[in-house]
């Protein structure tokens, strides 16, 4: 009998069971299986009495469990996430796992809506384009689900700002009601503990420093927050400067998120950036201020009051820039700590199923903060001569 040759093409299921490595999975709908070829089957001359002869060149499917991820979990590499991850990522400086990771995020992500029956576009485009480039694991589309299900953060979510900061931290919304709520309080309270008997006296300079207070207290929660960065990478007729700042991380101290990666460079970069935008929040909420302080001072003067004639007016621009400077560097460097290593890395970690303490704990340590930051600026503004001592007796 002449020879048979029989060469039989298959194209695989999307299901593989490996007899060795792991148990029958589902495989990523991006899963290429352009690589595999095919197997051939080759049967050799066929006669009465010899048998059928077999020989099998299948291809090995280098087949990988999925991971999972989140941001408070190392990113795969054995290392910790500081140096690895964040909110933007960088150019060139992710790992050898990097787009792998990016593969295995955006199968996560789509699992976990094809779960619900949701797709990509029911999402906003700047977290679906996120999902799409891989930089988004699925915890945080989970966060993002569980988050939608109340009426008020529904309504935030609309509003890139604030779902950049709640994805990353679903307590932003309460710690900028600790702050802006514990700020007047603690402020005129650190004012009197620094003037004591000279509070009343000065009264003109507590009302600025608390107006700056009020105007600045939000800022210094938002800026410096956490964030999962969904912004759109930036053009790419834009400068060296401009690249290198868009890719810093808000927060320079913050976790690390899976498929993102940032340098120490670009940490540092992040403080540099918030406190050229704090010192311009600083100088303006200042300005503001001391106008207001002078502006009642004058009125006072003119209605005849006898305190008020003894009153001099707050020098508008060396308080307004001297503030400004203050918020650059004192307030930027302990709000990044506290948001990123106090509350993140300490306090989020050991209390995350107990919310409620956690929120006590992180309004006591606000608190803390926003007192001794009175106090530190008491004693700035006494030392650079934008407000007076009070005489020795």
């Amino acid at each position: 009998m002449s020879s048979i040759a029989a060469i039989a093409h298959f194209t695989p299921s999307t299901k593989l069971t490996h007899p060795h490595r792991l148990s029958p999975i589902s495989l990523p709908v991006s899963l290429r299986l352009s690589q595999i070829s095919p197997i051939s089957l080759c049967l050799s001359q066929i006669s009465p009495i010899s048998p059928i002869s077999l020989s099998f060149s299948p291809t090995h499917l280098p087949l990988q469990p999925l991971h999972a991820l989140s941001p408070d979990s190392n990113n795969g590499n054995g290392k910790d996430s500081f140096n690895n991850g964040g909110g933007g990522g960088g150019d060139n400086n992710g790992d050898n796992n990097g787009d792998n990771n990016g593969d295995d995020n955006e199968g996560e992500a789509v699992l976990i809506l094809a779960q619900i029956g949701r797709s990509l576009d029911s999402l906003p485009k700047d977290l679906a384009d996120a999902i799409r480039s891989g930089k988004i694991p699925g915890s945080v589309v989970e966060k993002y689900l569980e988050l939608e299900k109340s009426g008020l953060f529904k309504w935030l979510l609309q509003f890139a700002g604030f779902r950049e900061r709640l994805l990353a931290d679903d307590l932003f919304l309460a710690k900028v009601g600790m702050e802006c709520g514990v700020g007047i309080f603690t402020k005129t309270l650190a004012e009197y503990e620094r003037r004591r008997e000279n509070f009343f006296n000065e009264l003109e300079i507590v009302t600025a420093d608390v107006v700056m207070a009020i105007i600045a207290d939000f800022m210094l929660v938002w800026l410096p927050a956490p964030t999962v960065s969904l912004r759109a990478p930036v053009a790419l007729n834009a400068g060296r400067i401009a690249k290198f700042f868009h890719n810093c991380p808000d927060n320079a101290f913050q976790i690390a998120m899976s498929g993102t990666s940032f340098t120490l460079l670009q940490r540092i970069g992040a403080i540099v950036r918030n406190g050229t935008k704090l010192f311009a929040v600083g100088t303006t909420s200042s300005l503001v201020g001391t106008v207001v302080t002078n502006a009642v001072i004058n009125a006072r003067k003119t209605v005849g009051s006898t305190s008020s004639e003894e009153a001099e007016n707050v020098p508008v621009l060396s308080t307004s820039i001297g503030y400004g400077v203050y918020m650059a560097i004192s307030s930027n460097l302990r709000y990044q700590i506290l948001a990123g290593v106090v509350e993140q890395r300490l306090l989020e970690p050991l209390l995350h199923k107990h919310k409620v303490l956690l929120s006590a704990m992180c309004f006591a340590v606000r608190t803390g903060n926003t007192f001794l930051g009175s106090l530190l600026w008491v004693d700035y503004a006494r030392l650079i001569g934008i407000q007076k001592a009070p005489e020795a007796e």
